[in-house]
């Protein structure tokens, strides 16, 4: 099953040399991994996924979802060009921008939801991981694999499962090297959601849209909070809040939220990202 965006109101690009589309849908972008056969994380696919998170930014978006047109959301990492680039480095390291990439899905201030389907493995799975929700399909199959090839996660994953499901789990992924189905991994936190396969494009699309129309200013507080917490420990976000929150007592949504709950009772306001 591949997801494709719906409702395409802007697109990048058709350029067969492309690797990843992108296109609006409403106030939800949409990043689409086309990087045939099989998504395989290299080089380029990192550069134009920095690109196409740059364009999000610039949108006008308040919520995105990343998913693949392709059969599988990304079988990991492309082997060839991976020992190819870390010959010709001969320092031990790869030089595809990988702290960049990460960077720049950390950064980018508003909810990203990874909608997974197909087979979900190593630098694939890294790329899920990267997002701030993760919703997956029932026949999904997931897993830090890197190890079958004398490797562990090099983007983001061990720390990123610790983050989700604790040491324990993190060192399990990585060490063993298996396949995991999407309960299980929903279980123990690694992932957010799981639904049936034909439900997952929907199902994906609502989760964006719910976050989308949502406080965007205080979503985009939330996950920087979040992610110093992680980073740097709880008072080190605690110190931290003063200055994150200034933007959301700023903000249009504020009063609106305020002024809806006293006219409305809880629930009902309608933000405008501002």
């Amino acid at each position: 099953m591949s997801i494709a965006p719906a409702n395409q109101d802007s697109t990048a690009t058709s350029d067969s040399s492309e690797s990843v589309m992108r296109c609006l849908d409403g106030p939800v972008a949409v990043v689409t991994l086309i990087h045939r056969p099989y998504n395989l994380l290299d080089s380029a696919l990192s550069e134009q996924l920095i690109d196409a998170l740059r364009w999000v930014g610039e949108s006008g978006a308040r919520a995105m979802i990343l998913n693949s047109g392709l059969r599988h959301f990304s079988a990991g990492a492309d082997l060839d060009a991976m020992l190819e680039a870390a010959d010709g480095r001969g320092d031990g390291t790869l030089g595809w921008g990988m702290l960049d990439l990460l960077r720049a899905f950390d950064e980018l201030p508003m909810p990203i939801v990874a909608a997974v389907h197909g087979v979900c493995v190593g630098g694939g799975l890294e790329l899920a991981l990267a997002c701030d929700l993760i919703i997956a399909s029932e026949s999904a199959k997931i897993g830090s694999v890197e190890a079958t090839v004398g490797l562990h996660p090099l983007a983001g994953g061990i720390q990123r499962v610790a983050q989700r499901a604790g040491a324990a789990r993190a060192k399990e992924m990585a060490m063993l090297g298996r396949r995991y189905d999407a309960r299980t991994l929903e279980r123990w936190n690694v992932i957010n959601r799981v639904v049936g396969d034909e439900q997952l494009a929907e199902a994906a699309a609502a989760l964006a849209r719910e976050l989308a129309g949502g406080p965007t200013v205080a979503h985009a507080a939330t996950k920087a909070l979040v992610t110093i917490a992680i980073d740097q420990g709880v008072g080190a976000a605690d110190m931290a809040m003063t200055e994150l929150q200034k933007p959301i007592f700023l903000s249009e949504d504020f009063r609106t939220g305020v002024e809806s709950f006293k006219h409305n009772g809880p629930g009902m306001a309608s933000f405008e990202g501002r």
